[in-house]
């Protein structure tokens, strides 16, 4: 049995988080929520749902997505795969069981859910979102021949490799800077059309004009860097 672990970063997300759990298939062997700082009921519901919760306090996506790998990392048990996800109920968490077939059936080390246009609901990707999204990945084709077309959340990727990437970006960088260092390690990888709706509550990050500019000085900061290194 493919030994499978979600991490969910959350922030104020008592709307959702119970939905996202409840939704993840049940062949995953443990649903960590990280608590990014939330002053709701966010821990509450997360533990209610079944998840594992931890807390960290320094703010930021990528702190949260290191604070449960560290968490697993102590495990005396490793897993085979590790999902991301959000807290926000935009994905479809079912189809967690799509992003981790090419990694159990083809042997690939890295799947991103792709929000195709034809798989999202109306609104459920600000202006800033799709443009942003469209900008980096021309930037990762043009200078790496990349084919990725999104930086979407929704995730997976075996453990060893994730190990292996030496994943550093403590917030807004932490997507496209997994995809940049799958690029430069040549690792393996593949886009998965997955369904996206509107989320529960707003965004952190596109819903406010400081978090778009800074999600968009530290996404094309990351390129840049690796184009240089080139």
């Amino acid at each position: 049995m493919t030994n499978i672990k979600v991490i969910i970063p959350a922030f104020n997300e008592q709307d959702s988080i119970a939905h996202v759990i409840n939704d993840i298939p049940k062949t995953v062997s443990e649903v960590i929520v990280v608590n990014n700082n939330s002053t709701d009921q966010t821990v509450f519901n997360a533990e209610q749902a079944g998840a594992t919760v931890l807390t960290e306090t320094n703010k930021g996506y990528g702190y949260a997505c290191l604070k449960g790998m560290d968490y697993i990392a102590k495990q005396e048990q490793q897993p085979d795969i590790i999902v991301f996800m959000d807290g926000d109920y935009s994905d479809y968490p079912e189809e967690l069981i799509k992003l981790v077939a090419p990694i159990i059936n083809d042997n690939i080390d890295f799947v991103v859910g792709a929000r195709v246009k034809t798989h999202r609901e109306p609104n459920a990707m600000t202006p800033q979102q799709v443009f942003g999204n469209w900008l980096a990945t021309s930037l990762m084709s043009l200078f790496f021949g990349a084919t990725f077309t999104d930086l979407g959340p929704f995730r997976a990727i075996k453990y060893t490799k994730l190990l292996a990437l030496n994943m550093e970006d403590k917030t807004y960088g932490w997507t496209v800077e997994m995809q940049l260092k799958v690029l430069k390690q040549k690792l393996s990888y593949i886009e998965i059309p997955v369904r996206y709706k509107e989320r529960i509550g707003t965004s952190k990050v596109s819903g406010t004009l400081k978090g778009t500019i800074l999600a968009g000085y530290k996404i094309l900061g990351w390129i840049f860097k690796y184009s240089l290194k080139k």
